[in-house]
């Protein structure tokens, strides 16, 4: 498991490498301490499939449209499950499900505002929610975005389910590094601008899946961050905000794996691990 040595505790790499080492998959990490600039970075560079760890790409192309005043948060979209594919225009729906917000698809045919359908595509992993999103901003654009918040590999091609693109491998995709880039630039009030971030945050904060970053961390330690997981892939991204007002930013993807909740279980430790370190304790 290769890491890159940048201003970073050899000590707790060691730790990390050794938990993850007798894991079954591929794991990344990616750390920054937002005060020192003290960096981990274990496989930041290996590719994997973004799963829903893209809804934060989306969110701020989303934010970063309505400040350029293409739109308003408190306009409306409609409500609809039907999508076009990016292999050929085909259709195709969602199946409500496998989806973690199933309510968005009893209200098909009504408006929300895009405020709302953010809030449920964050908090809850609403792939209606993130479809529709997506085909108002246009994925190219969110994919720019990302370059220029410095994140070179992120791609976001397209919305959930698009099994014809699936097929033919035209997934998103992410990695542990460019992850940490977009949170810290979220962290930093650079994602659109300070507003904006600020905003994003907050969202963010209210996040309901929280089996990875937070899950080991004491109840005052506040995580703003977004999940992501599909069959054999589960990630977790976001600032970890201590206490004492420092802040840092993890993200942890894995990949590979059999056993979602051992994947879970180790990155959950190595948060610990970071928490520790950062806190002394």
């Amino acid at each position: 498991m290769a890491a890159t040595n940048h201003r970073q505790d050899s000590t707790l790499t060691q730790k990390i490498q050794q938990l993850l080492s007798g894991q079954q998959g591929v794991f990344a990490v990616a750390f920054k301490d937002l005060a020192t600039g003290e960096t981990i970075l274990i496989n930041e560079k290996t590719m994997f499939h973004a799963a829903s760890t893209m809804k934060t790409p989306v969110m701020i192309e989303l934010y970063k449209q309505a400040a350029a005043g293409t739109f308003s948060l408190q306009d409306s979209a409609l409500v609809r499950n039907e999508f076009k594919s990016i292999v050929d225009g085909s259709l195709y729906r969602l199946d409500s499900a496998v989806d973690s917000q199933r309510e968005l698809y009893r209200r098909e045919g009504e408006r929300l505002s895009l405020n709302e359908l953010i809030y449920q595509m964050i908090i809850r992993s609403g792939n209606l929610a993130t479809n529709i999103l997506i085909e108002i901003l246009d994925g190219k654009k969110i994919t720019a975005t990302m370059r220029e918040l410095g994140a070179p590999d992120i791609q976001v091609l397209r919305g959930v389910e698009d099994q014809k693109a699936f097929d033919q491998g035209l997934n998103n995709t992410t990695t542990a590094y460019d992850q940490m880039k977009i949170y810290e630039a979220l962290a930093n009030g650079k994602a659109v601008n300070k507003d904006a971030s600020d905003a994003m945050i907050r969202i963010l904060l209210d996040q309901q899946h929280n089996t990875v970053i937070p899950a080991l961390l004491p109840k005052d330690v506040k995580v703003a961050h977004k999940t992501g997981s599909i069959t054999s892939v589960h990630h977790d991204a976001g600032i970890v905000f201590l206490p004492d007002g420092r802040k840092y930013v993890l993200a942890l993807l894995s990949a590979k794996f059999t056993s979602d909740k051992e994947a879970t279980g180790a990155m959950a430790r190595v948060s610990q691990l970071v928490y520790r370190y950062m806190t002394g304790k």
